[in-house]
């Protein structure tokens, strides 16, 4: 056998943590790293966060799983938590951010497809570069032709747009239009913010076209924007919406948060999961809006993105051979290289211990946890300068 125990879809890296405490990551030989990707804007709470692991080790010893042919007292608890919080009127629980996102798209068909809709109204709009999850609809609902290699057919029912262009939403528009699917903040396409014309324009035609509007806050929500939900910065309310990543904190759980309107055909028997929304993944969800679902928690990411973004701004007129420029939101942020984002990534890495996270557009994408200080900005700068100093651009043949 050639194969490795672990399917080998993954080019794993030669970081081996086996331990966490807050900011850092610890490798099997004790090598210390400044954890600045957050398993992609997952442990939202660093490593080891007490209340956090306190509620999972309390819950695991209290209940794990049962079915969901039973009363939920913990899964009614969390979601009227996050009903109370947002837009939503409802929320059905998952295990993924795939999987969120399939629930929001079976929604938002199901929606024409119920008593009083439109049946014919079945493609969701989705935009260039996007990334949904990697399942067979969510890759479908992607424009992007590498991850489709391997998996064709597609699935009907998805047309791509340019992202930020309403223009080409419109021309994309149809009979058989259900609705937009669109990340307020784009994560692996590089960690670009839609404008507020452009999801206020998304808003409208939907409103216009009795069209339903899906936000995928799977990376971009759960107070990494600053606020509770992006959604929320931009004033532009969606019908129905993904979670995932932070909202566990590192336990895995996802939600599908509706309004009453958008939700009216998922009655009985419409969707279902065998452990989404267990005691063990509620618990989790509670513990994490306990810490960071307050304006106290929110002020903290925003001045604490203020403070990477003005220590960038000021970093990058010294090495402008390799930046280019910073974007994002809250602590979603990117830089924009002027070269191949992998090898400066990697040399950040293996010379100078910052974990950060590779993303499309040659972006470099900074996905602390949550809960840093300013000691924690100021590492993170003294090593992303000095890996630019000594980093070798690579020529251009």
């Amino acid at each position: 056998m050639t194969i490795t125990p672990l399917m080998p879809v993954y080019p794993r890296c030669d970081v081996r943590p086996v331990r966490g405490e807050g900011c850092y990551l610890y490798g099997e030989d004790g090598e210390k790293y400044l954890d600045f990707a957050s398993g992609i804007a997952v442990n939202l709470l660093g490593h080891g966060h007490p209340h956090l692991t306190k509620t999972i080790q309390d819950q695991a010893a209290t209940l794990m799983h049962v079915s969901n042919m039973y009363g939920s007292p913990q899964g009614e608890k969390l979601a009227q938590r996050l009903v109370d919080s947002t837009f939503a009127d409802t929320v059905f629980f998952t295990n993924s951010g795939a999987e969120a996102v399939e629930c929001a798209i079976k929604t938002a068909r199901a929606y024409h497809q119920s008593e009083g809709g439109d049946p014919q109204k079945q493609a969701l709009i989705t935009f260039n570069n996007a990334f949904h999850g990697r399942t067979m609809a969510t890759i479908s609902a992607s424009s992007q032709t590498k991850m489709h290699k391997g998996f064709s057919p597609m699935l009907a029912g998805f047309k791509y747009a340019e992202f930020d262009d309403l223009e080409s939403a419109k021309a994309a528009m149809g009979p058989d239009t259900a609705g937009f699917m669109v990340e307020p903040i784009q994560g692996e396409g590089g960690v670009r913010p839609a404008s507020k014309e452009f999801l206020q324009g998304l808003r409208d035609l939907a409103d216009e076209n009795d069209l339903m509007l899906v936000f995928d806050e799977v990376q971009c929500g759960m107070a990494r924007s600053g606020r509770l939900f992006a959604y929320e910065e931009y004033g532009v309310e969606p019908d129905i919406m993904a979670s995932a990543k932070g909202l566990g904190g590192g336990f895995p759980v996802g939600a599908c948060l509706a309004t009453e309107k958008a939700a009216r055909g998922m009655g009985f028997g419409s969707h279902g999961s065998t452990y989404g929304g267990g005691p063990l993944a509620m618990a989790a969800g509670e513990a994490v809006l306990d810490v960071v679902n307050n304006e106290e928690f929110l002020e903290h990411v925003r001045q604490m993105s203020d403070r990477i973004r003005s220590a960038l701004e000021q970093l990058i007129p010294n090495h402008d051979g390799l930046f280019d420029h910073v974007r994002g939101m809250g602590l979603m942020l990117g830089i924009k290289l002027k070269s191949e984002v992998r090898p400066f990534m990697v040399h950040l890495r293996d010379n100078h211990g910052l974990l950060t996270v590779a993303a499309g557009d040659n972006t470099l994408r900074i996905l602390p946890p949550l809960i840093i200080e300013e000691e924690h900005v100021n590492e993170f700068i003294e090593k992303l300068s000095a890996g630019a100093r000594d980093y070798e651009i690579p020529e251009v043949s």
